[in-house]
């Protein structure tokens, strides 16, 4: 048995961090009070560039956040943030047009990139979700239920299943050359895209118990374990063609820990005993590969694998926040006192190594020799307060049900 004094202590830091260091954060210094909403961009000490884009993933991401913390600890704050996020997405990020989420907006307001990413549209629909979880909205969850018609018409792949990546403002599938970000393949199809589809169609479930909606999620599951999971590794492949044809090599560990509690959610959101029971077994099976392959001595989770061998040692802040859940997770699965004690390790050095003690928020990357990689910002279209509110979110929850 886990002394409960241990599991207090646990569960005190992770919540005198959230609400005392990581959200005055973004109440205070990364407000745009000059063209409304957030900061498009911040370096490490908050020195702003207003030539970078702002984006609709790290705006949608915001209005997720400050909806999910006002649903744990309701202060007006926290009602008055989720606000500002919500008018903000809803008035500048619709097509009024063609309907859905444009993808990039100067920091003018000005939109700069029209595509319709489905990745994007899928952080929508999560945020405005919960948006309604947290207070009641109709308008929010009528906006959720037609991103999810206009997905499904435009983006299911009826033939193969899935997803495709991009399309364009008026949803037509986009052009060779279409995908995500710089950093991501040329691909139609991608392990990261369905992730947060699942995760955004749980949440809409949540809240309707929609027979369509709990048609496609389950689909989404499936793909996960035939196409998406290597069998025997257990590791995520990235890219695929439109028939699941592997299009890459490498998988990414804070991937793996993520899906393994989403997937759990997914599951136990459909009410499916049998289902949630195999979820449970390859859930345990994924946390187990990350723990032994990328988690590492410090505490810290590396980057990327491949073969079975590090090939990114770096430490991202994203990855170890997915780690803090995933390894909750994996404990309450199996009761392995193993997995608490990666969790607490993962705790210690997110406080040692990410945290910015004098300007606040966490840093985006420890290089492999354990420096801050100062290039990186503090605040861009990809870095915002998703995660590490989940994950304390998450951590909270699961420490007082034990």
């Amino acid at each position: 048995m886990i002394p409960p004094a241990e599991l207090k202590k646990f569960s005190t830091e992770v919540s005198d961090h959230l609400f005392g260091h990581y959200l005055p954060f973004w109440c205070g210094p990364a407000l745009d009070q000059k063209n409304g909403g957030w900061m498009a961009w911040l370096s490490n000490d908050l020195q702003p560039d207003r030539s970078q884009p702002k984006g609709l993933i790290v705006n949608a991401r915001i209005l997720w956040a400050f909806s999910a913390v006002y649903r744990v600890k309701p202060e007006p704050l926290f009602k008055q943030m989720a606000e500002r996020a919500f008018e903000f997405v809803m008035n500048k990020f619709w097509d009024a047009k063609h309907g859905g989420a444009f993808w990039r907006l100067a920091d003018t307001g000005k939109v700069i990139d029209d595509s319709k990413k489905i990745y994007g549209q899928a952080f929508y629909i999560y945020a405005l979700t919960e948006f309604h979880l947290a207070f009641g909205n109709p308008a929010a969850l009528a906006r959720a239920q037609e991103l999810f018609e206009l997905i499904e018409r435009h983006a299911h792949d009826a033939k193969f299943g899935g997803y495709l990546e991009v399309c364009n403002r008026d949803w037509s599938v986009a052009g060779a050359g279409a995908r995500l970000s710089e950093k991501d393949l040329a691909e139609k199809k991608s392990m990261n895209n369905h992730l947060h589809v699942l995760e955004a169609y749980t949440n809409l479930y949540r809240v309707g118990h929609e027979p369509r909606v709990a048609v496609r999620l389950r689909e989404l599951i499936e793909i996960f374990l035939t196409h998406i999971l290597d069998a025997r590794t257990k590791h995520l492949h990235h890219f695929f063609n439109e028939r699941w044809e592997v299009r890459s090599d490498t998988y990414t560990f804070g991937h793996d820990i993520e899906a393994s509690w989403l997937l759990c959610e997914a599951a136990e959101e459909l009410g499916d005993a049998k289902l949630l029971a195999r979820i449970r077994v390859i859930a345990l099976q994924m946390a187990e590969a990350v723990f032994n392959e990328g988690f590492g001595a410090d505490g810290g989770l590396c980057y990327e694998g491949r073969d079975g061998k590090i090939v990114d040692a770096g430490r991202e802040c994203w990855p170890q926040a997915e780690a803090l859940v995933g390894f909750l997770n994996a404990f309450e699965l199996s009761g392995n006192k193993v997995y608490l004690a990666a969790a607490e390790q993962t705790w210690k050095y997110i406080g040692q190594h990410l945290v910015d003690r004098e300007h606040g928020e966490w840093f985006w990357r420890i290089n492999p020799e354990g420096q801050v990689d100062q290039k990186l910002p503090k605040v861009s279209e990809w870095k915002g307060p998703y995660h590490a509110t989940r994950a304390c979110l998450e951590s909270l929850k699961r420490l007082r049900g034990l």
